[in-house]
């Protein structure tokens, strides 16, 4: 906890009042109570009271002076504002990018690159009403914004799984020169001419009906799966007013996969197979989505109502930008993975951080002193 900038942190409080009319239980207690759950797995509300209980004397070292108990827990999570938690990972947001943008990115680029997509996090309809998605089933949706430089999420919008994912897009803001890559999903070509116009740049696949008239074409090294590259207009009645410009279209063949791959993307600069591994980067963001999934409590909540359901979220992402930022603070060259599960048994250690990811070798020497007698001669 000593990586959370507390000042930021009572800032955000404050933003939104979270701490009115509160007498012992407070915004911070909220957070270290839901990011323990977090980092031990913690199964329920009871599995929270009776862990944080047995070890009441340590709660005051982390600036808990009350005794936690689920019903109060329950109903800050139901009541208390979930854009305090939402502003707090904005600010660890900052914090992480500034760590991890100089990282390297694996392909010779200075420009910054993001991963755009969602993910599906089903619920229980009867119990979970205001998440409808289908006729008998509920979801809602993670919208993420994947910073490809050290995977770090800068831009998160949780909505109901009805929403559909184009639309998500008029919520950003583009950074001129960078670079989105995004799948079929996101073919709209209003929204992908708007980014033009913000002087950024954009890489999706492209559908097998798509109306176009080629207008150039590159040479091409097919022996690096590249098949065309080409230079093209759009020659739909409404795709063509929605995009005017040219676009440029690259064909490539996956030897792995043995598939065969669209891109669009309105770059004319960098060559098609930097096109080619810049996409294949985007799988980046499926395996954060399955990382947080299978790592993280966002697939089982602690509450029911759409205040706890995204206070319980952000938290979360909290949670992974603070062992983010101290993997990179210390220099601590394990996994994520591997952090999250040594802090999950050794998390009331009294102990430095960094001793426990420091692998010491028990060596025994052993010493022959020719002064002392043998008992028993052989």
């Amino acid at each position: 906890m000593e990586f959370v900038p507390r000042y930021h942190f009572r800032q955000c409080v404050a933003r939104y009042n979270g701490n009115y009319r509160a007498r012992k239980f407070f915004c911070w207690d909220q957070f270290v109570c839901m990011a323990f759950a977090q980092l031990t797995f913690r199964e329920s509300l009871r599995d929270i009271e009776a862990c944080l209980r047995t070890l009441q004397p340590k709660l005051y070292h982390m600036g808990m002076r009350c005794t936690v108990s689920r019903s109060t827990l329950a109903e800050a999570n139901e009541k208390r504002d979930w854009r305090i938690y939402a502003d707090f990972a904005q600010v660890l947001i900052r914090k992480a990018k500034e760590l991890y943008g100089n990282d390297p990115l694996g392909i010779d680029i200075d420009k910054t690159v993001y991963a755009f997509d969602s993910t599906t996090i089903k619920l229980c309809l009867s119990l979970f009403p205001w998440a409808r998605f289908r006729k008998e089933r509920g979801a809602i949706k993670m919208h993420t914004l994947l910073n490809l430089r050290g995977n770090i999420p800068e831009f998160i919008h949780i909505t109901n799984g009805t929403v559909h994912d184009v639309t998500i897009l008029d919520r950003l803001i583009p950074e001129p020169g960078s670079f989105y890559i995004m799948d079929r999903g996101y073919t709209d070509f209003a929204r992908l001419y708007w980014l033009t116009q913000c002087y950024a740049y954009f890489i999706i696949r492209g559908k097998s009906n798509l109306d176009f008239r080629r207008i150039a074409s590159t040479p091409t090294d097919r022996s690096s799966g590249v098949l065309c590259d080409q230079t093209i207009v759009l020659r739909g009645a409404k795709t063509s007013q929605r995009y005017p410009e040219k676009l440029r279209r690259v064909k490539y063949h996956d030897s792995e996969s043995m598939k065969t791959f669209v891109f669009l993307t309105n770059n004319f600069i960098l060559s098609s197979p930097i096109i080619a591994d810049l996409f294949r980067n985007r799988w980046q963001i499926e395996l954060f989505f399955k990382w947080i999934k299978q790592h993280l409590r966002i697939k089982t909540f602690y509450g029911t109502s759409e205040n706890a359901v995204k206070t319980q979220i952000w938290i979360a992402i909290s949670t992974y930008l603070l062992v983010a930022i101290m993997k990179k603070m210390l220099k601590i060259e394990h996994s994520l993975y591997t952090i999250l599960q040594v802090l999950s048994v050794s998390i009331f250690e009294k102990m430095p951080i960094l001793q426990a990811f420091t692998e010491i070798e028990c060596i025994t020497h052993d010493y022959h002193n020719p002064n002392q007698l043998n008992l028993f001669n052989f």
